[in-house]
Formats: C-alpha cells, structure tokens, sequence
C-alpha cells in the first residue's frame, strides 16, 4: 500500500523539497532546549520582527553556534567535559544539541544576544512584493 502525502495532491507543484523539510524536522522533535517564538511590533508598526528566545543556561557563547542552511535556522550547543574537575554528584549533565527552525523565504536573522541563560535570536520578516505577470495565450489552427 503507497502512503499518500498532504503533498501529493496535483494541485501542489513543487512542494516535494517542502514535504522533506517537514519530516526532517518532525524526526528532530527534540524537547531540549525548550524555546518560545514571539510576534515584536516595528516602530513602524506594520513590518513584523520575530524573535526565538532558547533557554541555554549553562552555555557560553563559545560553546553556541548560530547558522543559517539554506532556508533553515540552525542552532547547535557544545559542551565538553572539563577531566580535571572530579565530581561526587552530576545531576548536571554536560550536554549537546541541535535545534532547527525553518524559515520561509526572504526571512533574515539580524542577530543574536547571549544574557542570563537565554539566547534570543531577532529575525525580520519583510512584506513580500506581490508580482503579476500577464501570460500571453498564443492560438495555432
């Protein structure tokens, strides 16, 4: 029996590269660092920004990568084992993760701030242009 897709229909061409982004970050659903994903109002109130703030205690920025991958925000932490410190409880445990944001097209990170354990990352989403183009219907008899 073959799986039908939500993109399967005929009516939606070229989404295929959108159906395997989908299920790629689906399989990434990691709830580790959790984040929240917030609407901010320009100045001049009609241009969108949006900000994704992760909850990163325990990281420095050195230990924090921030990358964009095609149309994809990529956030990645590193933490390594200090082998000179000797612990005699770890409840705290030293950590690595990968978090992946999808962004639509013509979004831009405009930048990234590290303060009390958060990491907030500011992207501005700017009003597509609304293009029409005439089709010119040639007749052949």
């Amino acid at each position: 029996m073959t799986r039908m897709s939500t993109f399967s229909s005929p009516l939606l061409l070229g989404f295929d590269t959108m159906e395997k982004t989908l299920e790629r970050v689906a399989k990434s659903a990691d709830g580790y660092p959790p984040y929240n994903i917030e609407r901010i109002k320009g100045a001049d109130g009609d241009v969108d920004k949006l900000r994704i703030t992760l909850a990163v205690a325990g990281f420095s920025d050195e230990e924090l990568d921030v990358s964009t991958e095609e149309n994809q925000l990529v956030v990645r932490g590193r933490q390594t084992d200090d082998a000179e410190r000797e612990f005699l409880h770890r409840g705290i445990a030293a950590r690595q993760f990968q978090r992946t944001f999808v962004l639509a097209d013509g979004m831009r990170v405009t930048g990234a701030e590290l303060k009390n354990g958060l990491l907030a990352i500011d992207l501005d989403r700017p009003q597509p242009e609304k293009l029409v183009r005439k089709i010119n219907i040639s007749v052949r008899d």
